[in-house]
């Protein structure tokens, strides 16, 4: 068996000059991106987690060359001034020439295992601060489950303070991705998506750390996107989450979200890099028109 060209160019130069390699992310071309423009981020950190699901197959993410192709494709669309990974998929990118001129989210926490019995004890296992530190990207991201039945929200939740406050201290972005989560009769993780728990989740999420000056909240677009807007003070990037059946749906409740003034942009993973049609270029540029409304 052959592998495909992006798979042989990679494993090429990491196994001839990791050194190389690895500079690739630190030596590229540095981001455009404007604080007061929207952002517009391609996510492609949930395989780390061992959540390989997208668009109703299991093992959509499992094929490492045609994710990197999606997300290639992704970020070489206009408007795309984005990424959010963990270290494997970001070097990747850096050495394929992907990520010239974008902004670089490192994703830390992906120790809570899809599945996992300790899922909500979700330990750091991605991205360092010195990690990020060292490949100048703009900051981390970080996944924060409330599940007030389960021990491990605790450990999780010191862990992403402490990490808030690093960030904070070394004048980079803490992304923080909270939900109100609850166990299923089945043992799943589940996200209530209510606006009441969202808003609940933002005001605990809002508040951690000992400097707040660099946190941006990760939210779900909900209903009473207003509602949730008006509960912090930090801004809002809107998750894209799982992909819908119905696109269009999707792109007018996105678009409604984007109303309040604290919602910056968006940050999408498989609902545009795995849309029903396969069409990524399209996904993403029906995106990138919701945020050219907004500006």
């Amino acid at each position: 068996m052959t592998n495909t060209p992006l798979i042989d160019t990679l494993l090429d130069r990491r196994l001839t000059d990791p050194v190389r390699f690895a500079d690739c992310v630190r030596q590229r071309r540095p981001a455009t991106w404007r604080r007061a423009e929207p952002l517009m981020v391609v996510a492609a950190d949930h395989p780390a987690r061992g959540a390989l699901a997208a668009g109703g197959r299991d093992d959509a993410m499992a094929d490492r060359e045609q994710l990197l192709e999606r997300c290639v494709t992704a970020l070489g669309r206009p408007g795309v001034n984005g990424f959010l990974g963990t270290a494997d998929m970001v070097a990747d990118l850096a050495n394929l020439g992907a990520l010239d001129g974008k902004v670089v989210f490192g994703s830390m926490n992906r120790g809570g295992f899809a599945g996992a019995s300790f899922e909500l004890d979700d330990r750091m296992t991605g991205y360092d601060l010195q990690g990020i530190l060292d490949e100048d990207l703009a900051g981390g991201k970080m996944l924060l489950r409330f599940d007030l039945s389960d021990p491990g929200t605790a450990t999780t939740t010191q862990a992403c303070a402490e990490v808030v406050t690093s960030l904070a201290r070394a004048r980079r972005i803490a992304m923080v991705e909270p939900f109100i989560s609850h166990r299923a009769g089945d043992g799943r993780v589940v996200n209530d998506l209510s606006a009441d728990a969202v808003v609940k989740s933002v005001a605990m999420a809002s508040a951690l750390g000992a400097d707040t000056s660099w946190t941006w909240l990760k939210l779900p677009a909900v209903d009473d996107m207003e509602r949730v807007a008006r509960a912090t003070s930090l801004p809002i990037l809107l998750l894209g989450g799982e992909v819908s059946a119905d696109p269009d749906e999707t792109r007018r409740r996105w678009a409604r979200a984007l109303g309040p003034r604290n919602v910056r942009g968006l940050v999408l993973g498989r609902s545009v890099l795995y849309p029903p049609d396969s069409d990524v270029a399209a996904a993403i540029d029906n995106a990138v028109q919701l945020l050219g409304a907004q500006a």
